[in-house]
């Protein structure tokens, strides 16, 4: 009985631990607060309107075609998690938060490629403070480990490829209705999504906080042209 009881008791530690160490969704302001270019370059893409797709008399004739019915899909569970920020998640989007604070989740917003945000976000600002007080840099795995998403790809897909018959190995219900079937427009191409500014954002220059592996695959090409950040000092890395 001894064992069994502490068999119990240190699964419930375990289950506790982990959920305590999982990230909270901290939504699109938190990430803008740092990251004022991209986030300014981003509110102008269709990502940042995604949400309102989903109301009564938006996108009519792309319902009509993926052969739904014309009304208010903004409280429908098949459609939020792709339409909001961490819908069901620590922190995420949820139908009954105030409008003051749902106007942050109502989107596809940073978190939703980049991971939740409530403990990488922390890493970052010390890092930041760091490399400002003595040009010391960080491992990038910090982030990593703490949340952070180093497969975008894979992100994506579970939204653009999620269909039946899909290519995607990790398709499961409930299926995305908007498929290359419907209209060719949906087929999904990661390659040249990532850099389609009109969907994702424009790139800024990095200021060298993070460096080591895993290092992003786009991360050189996207340097070689990306813009200086609108202000001085943003704690820019990716």
């Amino acid at each position: 009985m001894r064992k069994i009881g502490l068999t119990f008791l240190l699964l419930a530690i375990f289950v506790g631990t982990s959920m305590a160490a999982a990230p909270d969704f901290v939504g699109i302001k938190s990430c803008s607060g740092c990251h004022k270019s991209e986030g300014k370059s981003w509110a102008n893409t269709k990502h940042a309107k995604a949400f309102e797709l989903l109301k009564k008399g938006v996108a009519v004739e792309a319902k009509k075609k993926a052969s739904l019915e014309d009304k208010d899909y903004t409280k429908d569970e098949k459609c939020l998690p792709c339409h909001t920020v961490g819908y069901g998640a620590k922190g995420g989007y949820a139908p009954n938060m105030p409008e003051a604070q749902s106007k942050y989740f109502t989107t596809i917003g940073c978190e939703m490629c980049h991971g939740a945000g409530g403990l990488y976000k922390k890493e970052m600002r010390k890092a930041g403070f760091q490399y400002k007080k003595n040009k010391k840099t960080t491992a990038r795995r910090k982030l990593i480990d703490a949340g952070q998403n180093d497969n975008l790809e894979e992100v994506c897909n579970s939204c653009h490829l999620n269909f039946e018959g899909s290519a995607w190995k990790g398709a499961k219900a409930p299926y995305t209705p908007f498929t290359p079937k419907v209209d060719a427009k949906y087929k999904f191409d990661f390659e040249k999504a990532v850099r389609d500014n009109k969907a994702m954002h424009e790139h800024f220059k990095l200021t060298g906080i993070f460096e080591g592996e895993p290092i992003p695959k786009t991360r050189a090409e996207f340097q070689k042209s990306a813009k200086e950040p609108e202000a001085p000092g943003e704690e820019e890395e990716e």
